[in-house]
C-alpha cells in the first residue's frame, strides 16, 4: 500500500506543492495539506469547522488545479485556515470538504499568503511504482 505524503518542492520564488497517495484522491487531498503547509503548520489549525468544495474539470489535472484554487478561495473569504481534507473523485467531479478554524495570527503565524495554484509543474499522474501523484506550483 502506497503511504499517503505531501511535500514542497522549489521552483524559483514560488513553491511547488506534491500529494502523492494511493489514489488520485487521497494524493488530492495531501496536496491540499501541502498547500496549507505554505502558509502554517497544519498541525497547528483545529478541526473545527467543515466547508463543501465541489469540481468539475475535463481532466484529472486541471481538476487538481481547480481544487487548489477552490480552497485559496475558500481561504480568503471566510477567513479560515484547513487541516483535514476529504475528497471522493468520480471521473473528473470532485467532491470535497476541508476542516479548518478561523485565522488568529497570534496562534497561527502564517508564513505568506498564496495567491492560487498555477499550471507550472501541473502534473497528476501514476508514478513507476503505481502511487498517485498531484502536484502543481501554487503563487505566494
Amino acid at each position: 500500500m502506497t503511504d499517503r505524503r505531501w511535500e514542497h518542492f522549489d521552483h524559483q520564488s514560488d513553491i511547488g506543492v506534491r500529494g502523492v497517495g494511493p489514489t488520485p484522491a487521497a494524493a488530492f487531498e495531501q496536496a491540499a495539506l501541502a498547500l496549507t503547509a505554505v502558509l502554517v503548520d497544519p498541525k497547528e489549525v483545529a478541526a473545527k469547522e467543515r466547508v463543501e468544495i465541489t469540481c468539475d474539470a475535463p481532466d484529472l489535472d486541471t481538476l487538481l488545479y481547480d481544487w487548489l484554487n477552490a480552497i485559496v478561495y475558500e481561504m480568503a473569504t471566510r477567513r479560515m485556515l484547513f487541516s483535514r481534507y476529504e475528497a471522493r473523485i468520480e471521473r473528473t467531479h470532485l467532491a470535497g470538504t476541508a476542516w479548518g478554524e478561523s485565522v488568529d495570527v497570534a496562534k497561527h503565524r502564517p508564513a505568506v499568503e498564496v495567491k492560487g495554484a498555477t499550471y507550472t509543474s501541473l502534473d497528476v499522474r501514476r508514478d513507476e511504482d503505481g502511487a498517485w501523484l498531484a502536484q502543481c506550483v501554487v503563487d505566494v
